[in-house]
């Protein structure tokens, strides 16, 4: 095992290490919260390039052409889980700062970790990521949308279209297209495979990066609003539980193998947290509350998708082949 492979298969103690240094930080010095905040968007921008780049765009086009799973992602995420969401959410307080924070981040799909967690769930992350650029998409359409059917049209009005085209360009994209260009690049140079040899050291260290901006940033409006933001942390919990099964539930009645089913549960429970963050900033006077309940989110997700990275294969989506395999060479034994 080389030490690419070492760092890949230690990455969630990374993670890990990079919130307890975050909330060190967000603790120790809170008045560095301004400055940590001005990195977000861009080592977000950084760590979506080096995912994409993960995977080559032949065969992310292959995947894309998957419309099976392609659909199901779409409805899971946009049919399913606003139904789901609208649910657990009636036993919040009615509260518009706390709602707003909740819906916007339980409406809106994962496109940058999920493709992580899924790789380490043992799903097929081709699929995860083909479907990245239709998601972000959809959600940016669709989530004003939600939020005036959920909310009334006050609140909809008030989510400017200015932060969610930002997010998109910068967030999807350009590191979409550097990405691309780098493939091109890399099959043309070898200076070029090199460096694409090198950033693929770097989707580790850029995601223990965005989680540690996140939350070094963010930690002292949970840590001031403790209280309030408590309530929202029971619906994640429930929405963690209740996604992955009906994820499994839709991926069976389609018939999918386990790589996909995988991917299915993966991209039904992973919330767009992280990309959400500014457009939770972006709100206006009366809101501020509101990214305090999504970096809430981030920080039982991540605890949740710990657990089922080892919950799914184990016992949701067992891999039945392998399972014989083992239990043919213990026989034989």
């Amino acid at each position: 095992m080389n030490a690419k492979e070492r760092l890949q298969r230690r990455q969630v103690s990374v993670y890990a290490v990079a919130v307890l240094l975050a909330v060190g930080l967000a603790l120790g010095r809170p008045d560095a919260t301004p400055v940590v905040q001005r990195f977000i968007d861009p080592v977000l921008a950084v760590l979506l390039y080096v995912t994409f780049l993960e995977i080559p765009f032949v065969r992310l086009r292959r995947a894309f052409r998957d419309a099976r799973y392609v659909a199901a992602a779409l409805g899971m995420n946009f049919l399913v889980v606003p139904v789901v969401v609208f649910v657990l959410t009636r036993a919040l307080p009615p509260r518009p700062v706390l709602l707003v924070g909740a819906f916007m981040v339980l409406l809106t799909p994962c496109i940058d970790y999920v493709i992580t967690f899924t790789d380490l769930a043992g799903g097929d992350a081709e699929l995860v990521t083909a479907t990245t650029p239709a998601l972000m998409l959809v959600q940016l359409s669709l989530l004003p949308l939600y939020l005036w059917l959920f909310m009334g049209e006050g609140i909809a009005e008030a989510i400017e279209p200015e932060p969610f085209v930002e997010a998109f360009l910068l967030v999807i994209a350009l590191p979409l297209t550097l990405a691309w260009l780098t493939e091109l690049w890399a099959d043309r140079s070898a200076p070029g495979e090199r460096w694409q040899v090198a950033m693929g050291w770097l989707p580790v260290p850029m995601l223990a990066a965005t989680l540690f901006v996140v939350v070094a940033s963010q930690l002292p409006r949970v840590w001031d609003s403790i209280g309030q933001v408590a309530t929202v942390v029971p619906v994640y919990v429930a929405f963690l539980v209740v996604m992955p099964l009906l994820g499994r539930f839709a991926a069976g009645a389609l018939g999918m193998d386990v790589g996909e089913t995988r991917a299915l549960v993966f991209t039904s429970v992973t919330r767009n947290s992280l990309v959400v963050l500014p457009l939770a900033l972006a709100l206006p006077a009366g809101y501020e509350l509101a990214p305090a309940v999504v970096v809430t989110q981030t920080l039982v997700e991540l605890v949740g998708m710990v657990v089922l990275t080892r919950v799914v294969p184990a016992w949701l989506v067992p891999d039945v082949s392998e399972s014989a395999a083992r239990a043919d060479v213990a026989s034989r034994e």
